[in-house]
């Protein structure tokens, strides 16, 4: 008889979701699929409002993410406007994006993922934790809490709030830079740097420990995207679509995130609440594609900062012949995004524009749509809107970065399911490590899905009648 095993929620992520592992008559896995289980609804209820409160709004999407929201909507309604935003607010919003991926993925790699990877995917579900990380290695649990807190330092000095700042606006930032706030920011750059450093050490030293993780975590062929400079270099924020593909060969390059639609499509599953985006020349499922901190070095023909290019090509001497393919590595690829954001923050600190007083462009919506693309620490994040003659908000469509990867996810989930999963019986090692191919993405369903109340934990396997034969809660 057909069985199928329900682990839900997922544990150390952001938001609510399920997994479940359908089993065959003989025991085997014949199918995974991960659920994202709560309806967004920002793209219909956007409708309506004037434009010019999109970017605030869409901040209240995550309190992890409200940044990459911010900057992928404002660039929107930039195009809405037709401005040309002023050169201190271009630099100030790229700042405050560097300390939103600092945070973020202090968060991902600190907070859900050490445990995992200081105490091992067999520890004791009660120690896998924070508190766990903070007992065995109260350094490395320390330096998370402190990285973490120097992004969000970042964000509140420039912003004057760590969460919901509403700060980017159409057409540039809200008010300017207080100068009073640039030393401060510059002395606490170089601890970042110490920390990300020590924490590049551990994951080095400890990638021995987890080959079957390394080699069953989504690690298969894809194409991956990304955004990059006009130089090919590494770009969150005024970059240019990049696809490759498998073997590394550029596919697309430079294309203006405008076109997007040419070669991104969505498809829509039963089962998931969360969109399926592919790349559309190869149709579906086929198309499946990969974004995130991974994807984005594979993709970009360097770093423009001297520590994380040093870190960037030893990550791409992982795979000499292509790119990395295995997600477990979005991990080591999250510690290299911090520290070129901390470099590139000095860099930008020692630039006086930043300290201009004209910071936006205001005008009335002179088109009537606008895409803004940007990358979130998930990953490319498209907003695309379109306006009544009076601004009012007629349509909206979001791609988060979570969904980018969702088909990739379920693939991945697929690969760890049958590698670790075997039997009627449910084990916390099968179960934390079809979590832990997740977590390897960081999904932010906060982003993607929007839920109501809670829903405590329990993970069941169940056969086709529905009679539950183990459980685990």
């Amino acid at each position: 008889m057909a069985q199928q095993v329900v682990i839900e929620p997922i544990s150390r992520i952001e938001g609510h979701g399920k997994i479940t592992i359908q089993l065959d008559e003989q025991g085997q896995v014949a199918d995974a699929r991960l659920h994202v289980t709560q309806l967004r609804g920002f793209e219909k209820f956007c409708e309506g409002r004037p434009f010019t409160e999109i970017v605030s709004l869409v901040e209240r999407i995550c309190g992890i993410c409200p940044i990459s929201h911010s900057m992928a909507s404002s660039k929107a309604c930039d195009q809405i406007m037709g401005v040309r935003v002023p050169d201190a607010a271009l630099k100030l919003r790229k700042m405050i994006n560097f300390g939103a991926f600092i945070q973020s993925h202090a968060l991902s790699f600190f907070y859900l993922s050490s445990p995992d990877l200081l105490l091992g995917m067999d520890a004791e579900p009660e120690q896998r934790n924070i508190f766990g990380v903070l007992k065995a290695d109260p350094v490395l649990a320390n330096d998370g809490i402190r990285l973490r807190q120097i992004g969000q330092q970042v964000v509140e000095w420039l912003a004057g709030k760590r969460i919901h700042p509403s700060w980017v606006v159409p057409g540039g930032v809200n008010k300017p830079f207080n100068a009073v706030f640039k030393d401060d920011i510059q002395a606490i750059l170089p601890e970042g740097v110490e920390i990300v450093q020590r924490a590049l050490a551990f994951f080095k030293q400890s990638t021995s420990k987890f080959d079957d993780e390394i080699r069953t975590f989504a690690n298969f062929p894809s194409y991956f995207l990304g955004l990059v400079d006009r130089n090919g270099m590494l770009e969150y924020v005024d970059g240019r679509l990049r696809f490759i593909d498998a073997a590394g060969d550029t596919v697309v390059d430079q294309v203006d995130p405008s076109r997007y639609q040419e070669y991104v499509a969505e498809a829509v599953e039963t089962y998931s609440y969360l969109k399926s985006p592919y790349y559309k020349p190869l149709g579906y499922p086929e198309g499946m594609y990969r974004v995130g901190p991974a994807a984005r070095l594979n993709v970009c023909s360097g770093i423009a900062t001297p520590l994380a290019h040093a870190e960037w090509a030893e990550f791409r001497n992982l795979a000499p012949k292509g790119p990395v393919l295995s997600s477990f590595f979005n991990h080591h690829a999250r510690l290299i995004e911090m520290l070129y954001g901390l470099e590139m923050l000095d860099r930008l600190l020692r630039d006086e524009d930043i300290l201009d007083q004209n910071i936006r462009a205001i005008a009335e919506p002179n088109f009537q749509e606008g895409i803004g693309v940007v990358e979130a620490p998930r990953g490319t994040l498209f907003h695309h809107y379109k306006v009544d003659g009076n601004g009012l908000m007629t349509w909206l469509n979001l791609i988060v970065a979570t969904g980018n990867n969702n088909l990739a996810m379920n693939r991945g989930l697929l690969q760890v399911a049958r590698h670790f999963v075997h039997g009627d019986k449910l084990t916390d090692s099968a179960t934390n490590r079809l979590q832990a191919v997740i977590r390897a993405f960081d999904p932010c369903l906060s982003c993607s899905t929007h839920c109501l109340g809670t829903k405590g934990g329990v993970i069941q396997l169940l056969a086709a009648d529905g009679e539950v034969l183990d459980e685990a809660g």
